[in-house]
């Protein structure tokens, strides 16, 4: 007489591997079918079917002999289902995601590339005196004082500078804005 599926799934929890066999062979079939028709692939359902599959020795100790095994190997094949299209949808979203940040990592390098092309534009039509100072506080990081120092000005005269700077930029900019 053929034993159940309820007393072989209790033996393979003890760890009897001829019970796990032999509980292989009969619901193989269920589970790869369940699995098919949860993902819609074949290849996932294979996949899928392999990780239950190495995964159902320490499953089966969940497994109460109360109820129908065939039931309980369903909600198993379901549940992983189920698990695998979430993580692939949050792995679709994290892509996704991963995606529009370097879209706005590369416009961001493209905006920063023109800005810094302006900017060595329009350094070039200031007066040398403007610009010297300009490398000297933002190029060579040098605070007023000590650029005045580089310069033979005073704090003052240097501060003045970057204002006019500043003014010279804008001017340049609101020009080409109003050309565009």
């Amino acid at each position: 007489m053929e034993k159940s599926s309820e007393k072989l799934a209790a033996e393979a929890g003890a760890g009897s591997a001829e019970a796990f066999r032999a509980l292989l062979e009969r619901h193989y079939d269920l589970m790869y079918r369940v699995a098919y028709q949860t993902l819609g692939q074949q290849v996932d359902a294979e996949d899928l079917v392999q990780d239950i599959c190495a995964a159902l020795p320490k499953k089966l100790g969940s497994f109460r002999s109360d109820s129908k095994f065939e039931s309980w190997l369903y909600r198993v094949v379901v549940n992983a289902g189920r698990d695998l299209m979430r993580r692939r949808g949050a792995q679709a979203r994290a892509a996704d995601g991963w995606g529009d940040m370097e879209v706005m990592q590369r416009e961001m390098a493209v905006e920063k590339r023109e800005s810094l092309s302006w900017l060595a534009r329009a350094m070039g039509r200031l007066s040398p005196d403007l610009r010297e100072t300009v490398v000297l506080v933002l190029g060579e990081e040098m605070t007023h004082a000590q650029a005045g120092k580089a310069l033979g000005l005073s704090e003052g005269a240097v501060s003045w500078r970057m204002s006019e700077v500043k003014k010279e930029l804008r001017r340049m900019a609101l020009a080409e804005e109003i050309l565009k």
